[in-house]
């Protein structure tokens, strides 16, 4: 490998390690991240954010997908990749104590790509959010003629740092894997009390500490056939997950009765996790893409009984643009997405349902694979608690595509 290449490499692992320690910042202000684990991240890439999430399906050579470990084989075999995104998000939260609006953003991934041997081999590895929990809110009430105030507070959540390969069994099948090291701690804390002094108040206090590993097994077939002098590309992808234990600690203290709860290793598992999906794309201009998965918490342990979580499927559509890649016009060589979603809580009593609508814009940066891309997505969810929440999130990416293992010749 050459000298200068190496040095690219370090000083790119060097700032994945560095930014480790913005993932531990709360990207959610939402009051439902008390519950499970908090709020779910699916770790979809901003393209595929503006197309309402699709995932599984998607095979492009501009695009880091981790989501899908069968997919890093589309790079070519002289390209490294890497891709930095950030978010903000705006929140107005609405329930029968009234509204009030929130503001808050963070890191959504760090990673990288490139080839080991030709097309055969790829790599990819990086950092990815797992799960956000952000919130303090308070609610007051009357009892027996007392006057009291409920504070709930909750922040932290768990972050993933990924390693995977794929393979290129032939040329119109691929199969690959991540490893994924999981790690974080997310608290909650609930404090009852009085406007009298006399009476005594509650506290109690929930800790998680993961520290655990999990893997992920992807699959796509594709294929591009010629009619004429158009083109057409189908992929057709599966991703999986078996139910894995979840290592890690979790503490719970209650001040009013001094009792205090340990449970080491034996208490949490994470679900069953499978998905499908497919995109068709017309002469290298229209692509059309489809999502569904679904999540079996309802079959993973949870304070070591099943049965305590929902399951949570989605449904994701999306459809993206690009006049013509090659024109000396820059706005046809932009790209425009648009799509949208439909998902479950996994949170059992929640039943709640999230809306999402999206779009979004790739902007071609100095060579025609290297992208700057924004995503907007407006989120609806309603919860059987009669809380509703409306999102507005805003996600930027910048995905760097560069020849760096060209030989040059002397």
């Amino acid at each position: 490998m050459p000298h200068e290449m190496k040095n690219r490499l370090y000083i790119l692992f060097i700032g994945i390690l560095c930014s480790l320690s913005l993932f531990a910042q709360n990207s959610t202000s939402s009051p439902s991240s008390r519950f499970g684990y908090g709020e779910l991240n699916d770790n979809v890439p901003t393209a595929y954010r503006g197309m309402g999430g699709v995932m599984t399906g998607m095979r492009l050579g501009s695009v880091i997908n981790p989501s899908q470990p069968a997919s890093y084989t589309v790079c070519d075999s002289v390209t490294f990749m890497f891709d930095l995104a950030g978010s903000g998000m705006w929140t107005r939260y609405a329930d029968t104590y009234g509204q009030r609006n929130r503001a808050n953003g963070n890191l959504e991934c760090v990673s990288l790509q490139f080839p080991i041997w030709k097309q055969h081999i790829a790599f990819s590895a990086g950092v990815l959010p797992y799960t956000s929990v952000g919130y303090d809110f308070s609610l007051s009430g009357k009892e027996g003629g007392y006057d009291y105030t409920i504070d709930y507070q909750g922040e932290g959540g768990i972050t993933n740092v990924y390693a995977g390969l794929s393979f290129n069994v032939l040329n119109w099948f691929a199969a690959g894997a991540n490893a994924y090291y999981m790690f974080g701690d997310a608290t909650n804390s609930i404090s009852l009390n009085f406007d009298n002094k006399n009476l005594h108040g509650a506290y109690m206090y929930q800790n998680m500490e993961v520290r655990s590993f999990r893997f992920r097994y992807g699959a796509q077939l594709f294929h591009t056939f010629n009619s004429g002098n158009t083109s057409h590309n189908v992929v057709l992808g599966a991703v999986f997950e078996n139910k894995q234990k979840l290592r890690g600690e979790f503490v719970q203290y209650e001040l009013n009765t001094l009792d205090s709860v340990l449970v080491k290793d034996n208490g949490f598992e994470l679900p069953m996790y499978y998905s499908v999906g497919a995109s068709y794309c017309f002469n290298e201009q229209l692509l059309i893409a489809a999502d569904y998965s679904q999540q079996l918490w309802s079959e993973a342990k949870y304070f070591g009984v099943v049965n305590q979580l929902a399951n949570r499927s989605k449904y994701s559509f999306g459809i993206e643009y690009r006049h013509n890649k090659m024109s000396r016009s820059y706005a046809q060589r932009m790209i425009w997405r648009i799509g949208a979603s439909i998902q479950d809580s996994y949170v059992q009593y929640d039943n709640r349902k999230d809306f999402t609508i999206s779009a979004g814009v790739g902007f071609p940066m100095r060579t025609s694979l290297s992208l700057f891309n924004l995503a907007l997505e407006y989120n609806r969810r309603h919860a059987t608690t009669k809380l509703v929440e409306d999102n507005l999130k805003l996600t930027v990416n910048i995905a760097v595509n560069e020849n760096w293992f060209f030989k040059r010749k002397l």
